[in-house]
């Protein structure tokens, strides 16, 4: 058997000149914008108009573009490896806001000629505006093209909050950096669990991202057993004037510095290092500790290829086939 499985991820900008396509494709994905067409396309053409040079020069922290394709790349290897026994496994990378897009990576699937498709969003956390935005492209790319790949068996792996492959890398990222905060410090730190916020519009519609998240805080809490653990699911990456799910990490952190409290952050719904995880919380949740007064802040890696979690998602493939 051919198996082809395909990771689903958002993408990011290779260089300056790609940021504001990139923001455009974002901001006119229906399911970030719910408004008609053309209003959402001149909404997408503001909006990437004038955060332009804002997201350029977070970027530029990055060398002016984003590694998360390097980065997905490195995974899909290192889970072609752990799928080795399963006869001709091959894993493609389909982001959904740039390069490599659904039609191009369709093409190589195409020439791949698999018996069997399996679709792994790098989303552990399950929602209307990554997996399923991702999966629905699929399929309509599929259609318009008039695929080959319609007519191929597919299994969908769309949610898994509290894989144990999952949690258990973040837990054992966490306790490195929990372990040298306490080293630094007589005060015990507050562990910030930090995710991709919401508009509360979206959630009210009935998205279950907010609950899947508190599904992975709390599996991630009990792996770590750490007695009287002070630990806060967040939110972060709240962009406009809508208002958002909270609490905001943001605010989390202004009140660890009133606390005097240490800090270590881990972000729970990204699996791969991009822009949110290394500038946002690296970089600008850093400064913004160190100007309330945080007196020690420690960043969490993402699981990226981590053994346990490659692990993890090979498992999720071995159970759908």
């Amino acid at each position: 058997m051919k198996t082809a499985v395909i990771l689903f991820n958002l993408g990011g900008p290779d260089c300056p000149k790609a940021v504001r396509p990139f923001l455009y494709n974002l901001f006119s994905d229906p399911a970030i914008i719910h408004l008609p067409q053309p209003l959402r396309a001149f909404v997408a053409f503001l909006i990437s108009s004038r955060r332009e040079k804002t997201a350029q020069s977070i970027y530029a922290h990055l060398g002016g573009g984003s590694p998360i394709l390097a980065n997905t790349e490195a995974q899909a290897r290192a889970l072609e490896l752990q799928l080795a026994d399963l006869g001709e496994v091959k894993c493609f990378i389909v982001m959904r806001y740039w390069h490599p897009f659904c039609y191009e990576t369709i093409l190589a699937i195409e020439k791949f000629k698999p018996d069997q498709l399996v679709f792994l969003p790098l989303y552990p956390q399950f929602s209307a505006t990554t997996t399923a935005s991702s999966l629905k492209d699929f399929h309509e790319t599929v259609r318009i093209r008039n695929s080959s790949l319609k007519d191929v068996k597919t299994k969908i792996i769309d949610r898994y909050p509290t894989e144990p492959g999952f949690i258990k890398a973040l837990a054992d990222n966490i306790r490195i950096a929990y372990d040298e905060a306490l080293r630094h410090s007589a005060k015990p730190p507050r562990l910030l669990l930090s995710a991709h916020g919401l508009p509360e519009k979206i959630v009210q519609s009935g998205d279950p991202y907010p609950q899947q998240c508190e599904q992975t805080a709390q599996a991630v809490i009990d792996a770590l057993k750490i007695p009287n653990l002070d630990a806060v699911l967040c939110y972060q990456s709240r962009v406009g004037p809508m208002k958002w799910i909270g609490p905001a990490t943001d605010a989390e952190i202004d009140h660890a510095g009133q606390d005097q409290t240490p800090l270590v952050i881990a972000p729970i719904a990204f699996v791969s290092e991009h822009s949110e995880t290394l500038v946002e919380i690296g970089i600008e949740y850093r400064h913004r500790a160190e100007q309330a007064g945080v007196p020690f802040f420690a960043v969490v890696p993402t699981v990226s290829t981590t053994p346990t979690f490659i692990a993890g998602l090979a498992r999720l493939v071995r159970a759908v086939l």
